[in-house]
């Protein structure tokens, strides 16, 4: 499961000149009549963003080594898929030279960052950097225009924008139904933690020794086994880069049943959908083996022998799955949606009234490390919390904030489609405008 978020699409081009992506100042000139060569490829860049230009026109050589094509244009998609066309570049100093900061606006956003030539490859592009995008307001935008785009999505969706005190949400659609979360169900983990520590059973310094091993997304599936790690540690992990393994350590040190148990019995999910409940790990081995899939749907239905073999079978050492097996059962589009983590948006904003009742404060500080927000958001609200999961056909995000008032809202968003991979730029759009409108 890995996390979508604004301000690492922001972050589009990577750096491939050995120097800083800083402007130098430069002695004032007068405007040439001809653009400069710095000048001409910062419109060049307005018309990649826009799929006017390719980037073997104006890349180096170096430049497409590092960074393949195919991931260029898929990020240039996914930047104007959320912010709209490239428009202009609005800011360019120095405008001449090799190296200069770098604005382009967008229709509903400001791309900030820098650009580099190599003079030795016909004034080429060898770096560009994008280190944030600030959304625009959408002129006019109303709940209104927002719930019919929500309804003009295929597949399933269901959304809720709402104060958590009871008030009138802005933004309603089948907010009782659940859906797919993908690692937003990570929020669970959390909070069980979290009241584990307020109540003084754990301590966030409290060392674990690694003993689970997932795929990615994460970076512990590549550490030692044994290695010690702090209940922090991990939890900072599985919320801000929604480490998989760390995921599923914590699930071994807190239980299985506490986490279903938060998810169902307690009323802030739907348990039967979560029932058995699966590691990140389980969940990709299943997916990936489609002896263990038909098992887990028979299981389900209530078939008790088939549901005793998914058990026993799920974790057998005998029956080892790789990481390109389950990037192959992944590599073709949305698989098993009905096998995953169910949740509804009123399921969540139940859970983020239980918590601010019973989590470690911590815990928010957590949510808040990446908070999936641009500059304008994040202004927008004094405090600014996210998780959010996809995988093919899946996509959530959520929210928890607080305005300027003290008061909490929650966002989240779910999109599920058992036919296609969804536009996730699209779903990411909406809730930016969501985010920014006046309350």
């Amino acid at each position: 499961m890995r996390v979508p978020v604004f301000h690492a699409i922001a972050l589009a081009f990577a750096v491939i000149a050995g120097a800083p992506a800083v402007a130098q100042p430069a002695a004032p000139s007068a405007q040439p009549a001809e653009p400069t060569a710095i000048e001409a490829r910062s419109l060049q860049v307005v018309e990649l963003l826009n799929g006017e230009v390719q980037p073997e026109e104006i890349f180096t050589a170096g430049f497409r080594a590092a960074i393949a094509d195919v991931q260029i244009k898929a990020l240039s998609t996914n930047l104007t898929a959320q912010f709209g066309r490239a428009v202009e570049v609005s800011l360019l100093a120095p405008r001449d030279g090799t190296r200069a900061a770098l604005e382009i606006r967008f229709e509903r956003g400001i791309a900030k960052g820098a650009i580099a030539l190599d003079p030795a490859e016909n004034d080429r592009i060898n770096e560009l950097r994008f280190t944030s995008v600030d959304s625009l307001a959408v002129l006019g935008d109303t709940p209104e225009k927002i719930a019919a785009d929500l309804a003009a999505l295929p597949g399933r969706v269901n959304a809720w924008f709402g104060p958590l005190d009871g008030g009138a949400a802005l933004i309603s659609r089948d907010p009782q139904v659940p859906l797919a979360l993908g690692s937003t169900f990570k929020l669970y983990v959390l909070a069980a933690l979290a009241e584990d520590v307020k109540a003084g059973r754990r301590k966030w310094s409290d060392v674990a020794v690694l003993t689970e091993k997932s795929y990615p997304s994460g970076q512990l599936q590549d550490w030692p086994e044994g290695a010690p790690v702090t209940l922090h540690t991990l939890a900072s992990l599985m919320i801000s880069i929604s480490d998989n393994t760390a995921t599923d350590q914590l699930i071994a040190v807190l239980g299985k049943k506490r986490i279903q148990d938060l998810m169902g019995d307690k009323g802030f999910g739907n348990s039967y959908l979560n029932d058995p409940f699966l590691t990140t790990r389980e969940l990709f081995v299943t997916k990936a083996d489609q002896g263990l899939t038909d098992l887990r749907r028979r299981g389900r239905g209530g078939d008790e022998v088939a549901l005793d073999a998914y058990l026993t079978l799920l974790n057998a050492p005998e029956r080892p799955v790789t990481l390109e097996e389950v990037n192959a059962a992944f590599g073709n589009g949305p698989k098993a949606l009905d096998i995953e983590w169910f949740a509804s948006p009123a399921d969540l904003a139940r859970l983020f009234v239980h918590m601010r009742k019973t989590a470690d404060p911590e815990a928010f500080r957590i949510m808040a490390i990446n908070p999936s927000a641009t500059g304008a958001i994040k202004a927008n609200w004094d405090y600014v919390g996210f998780k959010g999961g996809s995988e093919p056909g899946v996509f959530n995000l959520t929210w928890l904030l607080t305005d300027r008032q003290g008061r909490d809202w929650v966002l989240s968003l779910g999109w599920n489609n058992p036919e296609a991979v969804v536009d996730e730029g699209k779903l990411e759009a909406i809730a930016q405008r969501i985010l920014l409108l006046p309350r």
